[in-house]
């Protein structure tokens, strides 16, 4: 999938700079640049990206890098300095967006802000990331993903009500946050080319991306006035749904989120007196007796293979998926038939794999066009293909540590 014997993405022309360090914000630039931007990752000279030295590791090259900073091209650029400023403004004027995520009047202190950029440029896109937004009483504070998932309300989801609340297991919130960062981006793109012809500013906070996502926790609480609790599985929602271990030791999902998927289920369990059980019938009463469904469900379950269990409630059309390991995944028929992994070549680690992209485009599919960088990897490239720098202004540049 590496090499230009690809159809152009949708993205194909556009020109991105990636001021932005760690996940959230770079993952979004990586999205863009899987679809065919041209993605330009400008890096502290000497140091780089901080996630260049996030594990996990083999030996010491992180493991993470290669997959989270693939399709960009890496400039070291002194931003504290003058003339690496300048040089910023230079690329702003051949560029299309800028993505960053220093805390809020970094750029600014720089004499980079958006208004300064903006008269450089006047179609440029900025989108900004921060913990807590541009504005408001917090907008100053340090933000990483899982802080702001506890305090978009998330985390207080999570957990057994006897034990304290629990983080995701990885950074899922940065993660999540960095699809919005694609999303707007785009859809600033099509704003300018349908409308106005001008850029604007974007502005995200981490903890806005999930705390958008749960809407119904704030109609609930505005209603009803409830506070949901943290449960382990889905409560609340549907029933019967949760985590069931089957005969020979396995683990599976399966959720009914509607009527007519439970009507289906208890056909597949032979159990269609509960149809007209009225303790079961309806969502809304078996929700009331939510611990005596899903124990049915949980009995029917363990008297099963995984395999026994998958067949059956394939067969109704009932939602059930085992529980998926690292080792599953990379064995899974159907993650192969979708490409979901993919495997380039790295020039130390050699063979390496690595998510594939999606979502899938007939006509202009997205592609991995170079592996992730190296530190001021493509400095020359840059410098003087772009930008018409001499070999001798890149040497005075990088013995400035300007690069």
């Amino acid at each position: 999938m590496i090499g230009n014997n690809r159809l152009n993405g949708p993205l194909d022309g556009v020109r991105i700079l990636d001021l932005s360090t760690m996940i959230a914000a770079p993952y979004g630039a990586t999205l863009l640049g899987d679809f065919g931007a041209e993605v330009i990752k400008v890096e502290m000279p000497g140091k780089g990206d901080s996630l260049r030295s996030m594990g996990p590791f083999k030996d010491d090259e992180p493991l993470r890098w290669p997959g989270l900073a693939r399709n960009k091209k890496s400039l070291t650029l002194d931003l504290h300095a003058s003339e690496g400023q300048e040089i910023l403004k230079h690329l702003v004027k051949k560029s299309d967006v800028v993505i960053e995520n220093f805390r809020p009047g970094t750029l600014e202190k720089w004499n980079l802000s958006y208004e300064v950029l903006k008269e450089v440029n006047p179609d440029i896109i900025m989108m900004r990331v921060t913990g807590y937004g541009q504005t408001g009483p917090n907008s100053h504070k340090a933000g990483f993903g899982t802080p702001a998932t506890a305090y978009s309300g998330f985390t207080y989801l999570h957990g057994f009500t006897d034990r304290p609340p629990i983080s995701p297991s990885f950074s899922l919130l940065d993660y999540i946050t960095g699809v919005y960062v694609a999303f707007s981006v785009c859809a600033a793109l099509y704003h300018r080319e349908k409308d106005t012809g001008s850029g604007q500013m974007i502005d995200m906070g981490l903890y806005e991306s999930v705390f958008r996502m749960m809407e119904f926790l704030v109609t609930d609480y505005d209603q009803n006035g409830n506070i949901k609790e943290r449960s382990p599985g889905l409560s609340g929602h549907s029933a019967p749904a949760g985590t069931f271990q089957t005969k020979d030791g396995h683990w599976v999902v399966i959720v009914t989120s509607s009527d007519s998927t439970f009507n289906r289920l208890a056909k597949a369990m032979n159990r269609e007196d509960m149809l007209e059980d009225e303790r079961f019938y309806t969502n809304s009463v078996r929700l009331k007796h939510f611990d005596l469904t899903n124990s049915i469900l949980a009995d029917w379950v363990k008297s099963l293979t995984r395999q026994e269990a998958q067949e059956i409630l394939d067969k109704y059309g009932v939602p059930i998926s085992p529980i998926n390991s690292i080792k599953d995944i990379f064995e899974d028929k159907h993650y192969q038939s979708r490409e979901n992994i993919i495997e380039v070549d790295h020039p130390r680690l050699g063979k390496v794999k690595m998510p594939g992209i999606v979502p899938k485009f007939s006509e202009t599919p997205g592609s991995i066009q170079r592996i992730a960088p190296d530190l001021g990897e493509h400095n020359q490239d840059v410098l003087s293909t772009l930008l018409n720098y001499s070999e001798e202004d890149i040497a005075s540049l990088k013995e400035k540590n300007i690069i």
